[in-house]
């Protein structure tokens, strides 16, 4: 294979694990830019040292999407090619970076794990060349998570829409940040503080925003603050807690988005415009 004259990025650790990103992947799978998509073709972009995310990512989609394809694309030639003989229908690996090389444009990019090891000026950049390359509809996964998947965010990135009957055009942009846990983890050796574990794996656009005066930071103290007053529910389940936080986090005003489905699978969904970082 050849290497592309004009890859956009530079290695970064690679560490990848298996089962890592189903929190990612089980939310990119009830998103309407894969399941209205007219071409549901899927990257996996920075996919590390294994070819296994990728595989995981087609196999779970196809759950929803029997036609899903999936391109795993890393920058580094060796990954690339130690990746190659685990290729099969729907299944393909490439060289390239955030430009996204390929004839098809995406649906969707899951970009996870890559612009935590960036600046965090690097990040908007990163996001419009990777818009750039989605289909018209199309959307963009970026954030991070823990080693073992169990605390994970994202933010979900729409491309641009050209004007339409009776709806204007839409900008690119980010759109929503969706905070992900393990619930039976809350409150045991791996969070002992609660749901604000999260800032630790949050985005790169926010990680280091989670101060006072910044919107993010005001929303983990309420969530830690909900978790804390609905404690005498984990008696029946973490489940049952959370759902009970999220609905108090609604109650005070914050934007939640989804319901009780979504959840109490331990997901939280805000527009980005809850928790962008100040000017």
């Amino acid at each position: 294979m050849a290497r592309p004259s004009r890859a956009q990025g530079r290695i970064t650790r690679g560490t990848t694990g298996v089962n890592r990103l189903r929190r990612m992947d089980r939310w990119i799978a009830a998103h309407p830019a894969l399941r209205t998509a007219v071409d549901p073709l899927v990257v996996d972009l920075g996919y590390g040292a294994s070819h296994r995310t990728p595989l995981e990512l087609l196999e779970r989609l196809r759950r929803v999407r029997d036609d899903v394809r999936v391109v795993g694309i890393e920058i580094d030639p060796d990954r690339v090619a130690a990746a190659l003989p685990f290729a099969r229908e729907g299944l393909d690996f490439r060289q390239g970076g955030f430009e996204v090389p390929g004839d098809a444009r995406p649906a969707v990019i899951r970009a996870a794990n890559v612009l935590r090891q960036y600046d965090e000026a690097e990040v908007a950049a990163a996001w419009a060349t990777m818009l750039a390359r989605l289909q018209p509809g199309g959307m963009l996964l970026e954030g991070t998570c823990n080693e073992v998947g169990r605390v994970a965010s994202w933010v979900g990135l729409r491309a641009a829409a050209p004007a339409a009957a009776g709806r204007a055009a839409v900008p690119p942009g980010p759109e929503t940040l969706t905070i992900a846990l393990h619930l039976d983890s809350l409150g045991g050796p791996e969070s002992p503080e609660g749901p604000s574990v999260v800032a630790e794996r949050l985005p790169k656009a926010l990680i280091h925003r989670n101060v006072p005066g910044e919107r993010i930071h005001a929303l983990l103290r309420e969530l830690d603050a909900q978790w804390a007053t609905h404690a005498p529910l984990a008696t029946f389940s973490a489940r049952q807690r959370w759902i009970a936080a999220v609905q108090g986090l609604r109650a005070v005003g914050w934007p939640v988005r989804d319901g009780v489905a979504r959840w109490r699978l331990g997901e939280l969904t805000l527009p980005w415009a809850a928790v962008a970082p100040g000017d």
